[in-house]
């Protein structure tokens, strides 16, 4: 039997994704080229590795056996390269992070100081929400994910490398823009934009009003931060969001802070891996610039952002 890691990596691209098409366009290659691949590893097997129902596609019982071997050789072809990195004292290599959705908003001014000290390192990134997030942690996908609350369920090590204060925002002409220390129980009766259920950053606005006995009666859901900040400018009511997602509207004044009771709530990213997991040397490397640096690193953008036009500019360099 003959079989190439090339055919191996398409094989458990289109068994990760049970689709020719969806692998081909992660692989940036033509579906026919995939199938043709496929065929012939399915020749030098002398059997089916997928079976078609209807429109969708499965894998047999040999593509199973064949997708936990592929799983094996990689994870021992990744160790491999690990392992000759750290004899040679180098820092290069493959950095798998997944981050939720929010985090997108400052991660990439931490990404771009770390791959200008380490540029031999390229980083596989997913950006998903927290329910993705966590199904990814449990069955150890990544090297590290960012997250803005650590799990109960999951044996994680986590580490806090940054402030996530989250804040009260309206569009400009609310009328509660301008008084001070507005009451829990006052902003209760407002109309407030969500996050999906199950987003961290609902939970801790959930956590806060029931505190206060108070229920949420009036509220709107949408799918991203992107999405709840445009509501809010458009007037369809208030929201309460980190900090980092809004900084470009606060410096344009697009959107504007309330000044309420108890908020900011005072909340932390955190960086995490399951407990027993081996860090490479790729990822400790950058846990620890999380650790160091990025609090230097985001103040930086915001007093860029704070300085207008020219600062602008510069954050695009």
């Amino acid at each position: 039997m003959h079989m190439t890691l090339r055919q191996l990596t398409l094989f458990k691209a289109v068994a990760q994704h049970l689709s020719f098409t969806r692998a081909a366009a992660e692989l940036c290659l033509t579906q026919p080229a995939v199938s043709i691949q496929i065929k012939q590893l399915e020749g030098h097997m002398g059997m089916s590795l997928f079976e078609q129902i209807g429109k969708r596609i499965f894998l047999t019982d040999a593509g199973r056996e064949l997708y936990g071997a592929c799983e094996d050789i990689f994870a021992r072809i990744d160790a491999l390269e690990i392992s000759l990195n750290e004899l040679q004292g180098s820092i290069k290599g493959q950095l798998k992070l997944s981050v939720v959705t929010t985090a997108a908003y400052f991660t990439p001014h931490l990404f771009k100081a770390f791959l200008q000290q380490y540029p031999q390192v390229h980083l596989n990134l997913n950006v998903t929400n927290r329910t993705s997030i966590l199904e990814r942690l449990a069955n150890n996908e990544d090297d590290l994910v960012i997250m803005g609350q650590v799990p109960e369920r999951l044996h994680v090590t986590a580490h806090q490398f940054l402030e996530n204060p989250l804040v009260v925002l309206a569009p400009p002409q609310h009328p509660l823009v301008e008084q001070s220390n507005i009451p829990l129980k006052r902003l209760a009766q407002e109309t407030i934009l969500f996050r999906e259920v199950g987003s961290g950053t609902r939970l801790a606005i959930e956590r806060c009003f029931a505190t206060q006995d108070l229920e949420l009666q009036t509220n709107m859901e949408l799918g991203s931060s992107d999405a709840i900040k445009q509501g809010v400018m458009a007037g369809l009511g208030i929201s309460v969001l980190s900090q980092h997602t809004v900084t470009l509207e606060l410096a344009t004044g697009a959107l504007k802070l309330l000044d309420v009771e108890n908020f900011p709530l005072k909340r932390y990213w955190y960086v995490a891996h399951l407990t027993e997991k081996k860090l490479s040397l790729v990822a400790r490397t950058f846990l620890d610039f999380l650790l160091t640096n990025s609090q230097n690193v985001i103040q930086d953008v915001y007093q860029l952002l704070n300085d207008g036009g020219q600062g602008l500019s510069e954050l695009s360099k």
